[in-house]
């Protein structure tokens, strides 16, 4: 098996949330750890989520953790998510449940390349990137 690339994201205290609304729209199995259940952090932050990850049916894998008071933050300048594939009908589920509540920066429509392409900004801050795979147009 070769390595597997997949986006960590960071949050400031809504991981679990942001997690919970991933995995309604991904569906899949969600595990979470806490910094408590490891005895790391200070107290007031052992609730926060010291790491998580959701795996789907399909094969994805999503990580992220909450972000301690102590380490900088910065939500939204340093990553994408990008979903890509053949088939239509899941990725336009996604598209509509990622950008729902969201803000569309480039709607779903036909691409340049042939592809069906959109970029969306979830109502949680982070960065999607939506291709769906078609023919080039001549």
């Amino acid at each position: 098996m070769g390595a597997t690339l997949n986006p960590y994201l960071s949050f400031r205290d809504t991981a679990l949330r942001a997690m919970e609304f991933y995995q309604s729209v991904f569906g899949g199995d969600l595990i979470m750890t806490t910094f408590g259940q490891f005895q790391m952090g200070d107290e007031s932050e052992k609730d926060k989520v010291m790491h998580s990850m959701l795996t789907t049916p399909g094969g994805m894998v999503l990580m992220a953790s909450d972000t301690p008071a102590g380490m900088d933050y910065t939500p939204g300048t340093n990553y994408s998510v990008s979903l890509s594939g053949e088939d239509e009908a899941e990725l336009r589920r996604y598209w509509d449940k990622l950008s729902d509540g969201g803000t569309v920066a480039m709607p779903l429509n036909k691409a340049p390349w042939g592809d069906t392409f959109g970029m969306c900004v979830d109502r949680f801050g982070v960065s999607w990137l939506v291709n769906i795979a078609g023919e080039p147009e001549s």
